[in-house]
């Protein structure tokens, strides 16, 4: 195999800050709260840092999705930087990956990765708007234009149209896909950071409202205020370090196929499979090897189509693969969301999952921790037309 870079690259040290609803707190904060957290488990200071990677990079345009630029946390730091990165049309991975590929060549020694969100507290600013606001809605231009006139502008309808076809095609339950949330739940009540921590049954489950059929509320992911920091050390650095540095085995963000949500040649399968298919092109392992998965569920329809994508099972076989839930519990053969996942714990847009990765790889979880002490983890990104996976190793 020829030299894969990422694996110049670990995982020195992470940190998050409070995440929570409608926290009244600026990004800058929660994003300096979780920069402190992340330098002290490195061991490292400010003045270590010399690169600084995010995504998408600050959106004034859209609030709360992306409040805080690459500048402001450079200036409030005081940092001196010798490469930085961000940007929009990118993978969400997209941080991860720049920060391992600076570090392979020597851009960079230590770069601080961040995502930050205020995405609860901007809902309820524009909802407050949308109350005192006269006069007829703006229209709306680009891609939406093709979704407004059917009434489909959330990710929730262009997700539900895939989870149907997938029924369809494959015979799945609302019961099966219910078994997603319901770990999810269970593993939250373990984590006290988690947002939501309340028991969650299958009859509270099936009788929830319905968002887009046959998505339900406990289906859809829970926007939130917080911040998560990783920061990418160079492999050598990793003797200077405070904690276990996580070993980046495999790291990928492929763009290939229509860049839609709602428009491609298969329904059920989604781009995630690109991300599979390069993700295992460039290590040894294989799926049997991996003991932790934390796939992205910001709609629980979307980790049925991760775990087929990585070949954790085969083609329509996923629903079947998490009903009743013991083969995803933290005790079972494959654990899934063991923080509680972005449907429990909160939307990081991904980043989380990665953050919860390195901490059940350092046997750090806690009263969640999964047994036996896995070695190897993948931690995924996104669903639709852009995936990003990064498989995790302490070996």
């Amino acid at each position: 195999m020829a030299t894969v870079g990422e694996r110049n690259a670990v995982i020195s040290g992470i940190g998050q800050s409070q995440v929570g609803r409608r926290l009244g707190r600026s990004g800058l904060d929660l994003t300096l709260e979780a920069v402190a957290q992340a330098l002290a488990d490195a061991g490292l200071t400010r003045e270590d840092i010399d690169g600084v990677s995010s995504w998408p990079g600050y959106s004034a345009e859209m609030p709360g999705f992306s409040p805080v630029s690459i500048n402001a946390l450079r200036d409030s730091l005081k940092l001196e930087l010798n490469w930085y990165n961000a940007g929009n049309e990118a993978t969400q991975m997209s941080a991860l990956i720049n920060a391992c590929m600076a570090v392979a060549c020597g851009q960079a020694r230590h770069v601080l990765c961040f995502r930050t969100v205020l995405e609860s507290s901007a809902a309820a600013q524009r909802a407050h708007a949308a109350h005192a606001a006269q006069g007829p809605a703006p229209r709306v231009s680009g891609y939406n234009e093709f979704l407004a006139p059917f009434d489909a502008l959330s990710p929730a309808n262009w997700v539900g149209l895939v989870a149907s076809r997938y029924f369809h095609e494959f015979g799945a339950s609302r019961e099966q896909l219910g078994a997603i949330a319901l770990n999810a739940r269970k593993n939250a009540m373990l984590n006290p950071n988690a947002v939501y921590r309340d028991p969650l049954t299958m009859e509270q489950y099936l009788g929830s409202r319905m968002i887009s059929t046959p998505l339900c509320l406990y289906d859809c992911d829970v926007p939130v205020d917080g911040a998560t920091v990783l920061i990418v050390s160079h492999r050598d650095a990793a003797k200077d370090l405070r904690s276990l540095p996580v070993q980046v085995e495999s790291i990928c963000g492929p763009f290939k196929g229509h860049d839609s949500w709602d428009q491609m040649p298969d329904l059920t399968r989604y781009y995630a499979e690109e991300a599979g298919k390069r993700l295992w092109s460039r290590t040894d392992f294989k799926p049997k090897d991996v003991k932790l998965a934390e796939l992205y569920d910001g709609f629980s329809m979307l980790t049925l189509l991760w775990l087929e994508a990585l070949g954790f099972c085969g083609r329509g076989e996923a629903a079947a693969f998490v009903e009743g839930g013991q083969r995803i519990a933290l005790d079972g053969e494959l654990p899934l969301a063991t923080h509680g996942g972005q449907l429990s714990a909160g939307r990081l847009h991904g980043m989380g999952y990665i953050h919860e990765a390195v901490v059940q790889l350092r046997g750090e979880g806690g009263a969640r921790q999964v047994p036996n002490g896995p070695q190897l983890a993948v931690a995924t990104n996104g669903g639709g037309p852009f995936a990003g996976a990064v498989l995790l190793s302490t070996h």
